[in-house]
């Protein structure tokens, strides 16, 4: 048998050398992920196999088998069938606020007045040297007796303490006399934009509205570098593991956005970040002067504007009075000289203007006001935060002045048990509606708008698709006619969300040249029930092809 063998013993050094040959030509990459189902989210919403990351970017998408021949990875991943999308990107939230209230009373979700006491109690017992108490997430609308409490309890647990609660949708606040004491507010302090609460008597209940909060709330010390440095990090921890890899931080002080950059410039922090000003005259001095700034992973070029607040404490300004409180209409929180001249500004520069209007007459104002400015050009991507109540003639101007609607639908399933009581039936059709907006601009971006909602992004995916809640209540779903598709919402937290921060050339999608920012979950979102889809597990977070979380 030997002798017949050694006719081929010339073949094997070239085949050797072929297959050398083949191993050279592969192309470098540091991560090659196969065996996979991958929603890429591109222009065709294509499904693949497999794709490669080299230097922090996705270089190639394609066939397992493809990929594999074509590239040599220091790293391989089999991700055994589990189900890829590009990394979650929350439009519209609060991350820096999140962070530095991860030591508040947790007080969402209390189920009376009673219950926010007693978690108050317990919070003075596990930090009982804070100069502070302080607390965030109740909302009267959820107790048996829909009315908001007075500060008579905490006076009277907490005489020496100022105590400082926010509602669920930060629009409103409770305090106790010795908050209003440090803060100098009396029955006779003047407030414009806000509500400073009084009983029939006229002695203050510690109630205090929007521009009112800012009154306490700026008395409250600062926390140290290294406490929010800590906060901040033990955020991101958080956000991660629910696939979070980018979010637009909306009301930002220079001196905050310094702080995250520093520490992304540290390589600490990992999350990128879109970063919307608040309109100071120390942000505007500053940032107008030297123009936006994009960086890999920091974006500011925006300054986020309230012109109203919140329908669960009646400040959202509407064109006719609540239904159940009629002699009451909500309020703007500036003048509208003071949005117009803001509007002329920021037209006259290069950063959008992002405006938080929940009422239907702040959002026909801003959106006249923004049409006036900015004189056809429809690529600015100015945005209106939230559109929660638009009317009818008012939808269509989305469209006509390229306006980017940037919603939140856990907001209407949050709000879905009262939102009837304060808008009545006909104005309710025109509330939360998603999907007429989205056909107006074309597009629609989704955030959570947390601490006020859940950081899960995927709580938002089943709210836009299902119109339910946790329990999946109501059956058939809240106002279906405005809920997106699931392709639609998939766009509306990663590609479409990144386009309202013009970062769609950076991220958003899982194609060549684009940021390797990916999330592995175990279900698939386009295809399992919608009763299902809370319930999906984050398995892995990726961020710059660097792994930022792993499912223990």
């Amino acid at each position: 048998m030997l002798p017949r063998l050694r006719p081929l013993l010339p073949l094997l050094p070239v085949l050797s050398s072929l297959a050398a040959c083949q191993s050279t030509n592969r192309q470098s990459a540091d991560l090659l992920v196969y065996n996979a189902t991958v929603y890429t989210v591109d222009s065709a919403f294509s499904k693949v196999q497999a794709f490669a990351v080299k230097d922090g970017k996705f270089v190639a998408v394609g066939s397992a088998a493809e990929l594999r021949g074509k590239f040599q990875a220091k790293q391989e991943i089999d991700a055994q069938g589990q189900f890829i999308y590009p990394g979650f990107y929350d439009a519209h939230c609060h991350f820096y606020r999140y962070a530095l209230g991860l030591r508040d009373a947790d007080l969402v979700g209390t189920a009376s007045w009673a219950q926010v006491v007693q978690q108050l109690q317990r919070q003075r017992q596990q930090y009982p040297q804070a100069v502070w108490l302080t607390g965030r997430g109740w909302d009267q609308n959820d107790w048996p007796v829909k009315q908001f409490p007075s500060k008579d309890t905490l006076d009277a647990l907490f005489p020496n303490t100022p105590v400082f609660i926010v509602r669920v949708d930060g629009h409103a606040a409770l305090v106790n006399q010795k908050a209003l004491d440090l803060a100098g507010v009396t029955a006779r302090t003047p407030i414009s934009g806000g509500v400073i609460g009084r009983d029939a008597r006229g002695r203050l209940t510690g109630l205090l509205v929007d521009n009112a909060v800012d009154l306490v709330s700026g008395k409250i010390p600062e926390p140290t570098a290294a406490e929010a440095e800590a906060a901040l990090l033990e955020a991101q921890r958080r956000c991660v593991a629910v696939g979070l890899t980018s979010m637009a931080d909306a009301g930002l002080e220079k001196a905050n956005v310094d702080r995250l950059d520093a520490l992304q410039q540290q390589g600490k922090l990992k999350v990128r970040l879109y970063a919307m000003l608040a309109p100071t005259k120390e942000n505007k001095d500053f940032y107008l002067r030297r123009g936006p700034v994009f960086k890999d992973r920091l974006t500011v070029c925006s300054f986020k504007v309230y012109a109203d607040g919140a329908l669960g404490s009646r400040g959202a300004c509407l064109l006719h009075p609540y239904s159940d409180r009629p002699q009451e209409t909500g309020f703007l929180l500036s003048s509208v000289a003071e949005f117009r001249a803001l509007a002329k500004e920021l037209a006259a520069s290069r950063f959008q203007m992002n405006t938080h209007a929940i009422g239907d007459s702040s959002n026909r104002l801003l959106l006249d006001i923004y049409g006036e400015v900015l004189r056809g050009q429809k690529d600015r991507r100015w945005r209106i935060e939230h559109a929660q109540v638009v009317s009818g003639p008012d939808v269509a101007k989305f469209g006509q002045f390229g306006i980017v609607p940037s919603v939140q639908p856990t907001h209407a399933t949050s709000d879905m048990y009262w939102a009837g009581e304060r808008l009545g039936p006909e104005r309710l059709k025109t509330a939360y509606a998603f999907n007429d907006l989205r056909k107006q601009y074309g597009q629609v971006a989704l955030g959570s708008d947390f601490p006020v909602e859940d950081i899960n992004p995927l709580f938002g995916f089943h709210a836009a698709v299902a119109r339910q809640d946790a329990k999946n209540y109501p059956a058939g779903g809240f106002q279906m006619e405005n809920a997106l598709s699931r392709p639609d919402a998939l766009r509306g937290m990663t590609t479409w969300a990144a386009h309202a921060a013009f970062e769609d050339r950076q991220k958003g999608s899982i194609r060549p040249g684009l940021a390797a920012d990916f999330v592995v979950l175990n279900t698939d979102l386009l295809e399992a029930p919608k009763e299902k889809l809370r319930a999906a597990q984050v398995q892995q977070t990726w961020i710059a092809g660097e792994q930022v979380f792993k499912l223990k």
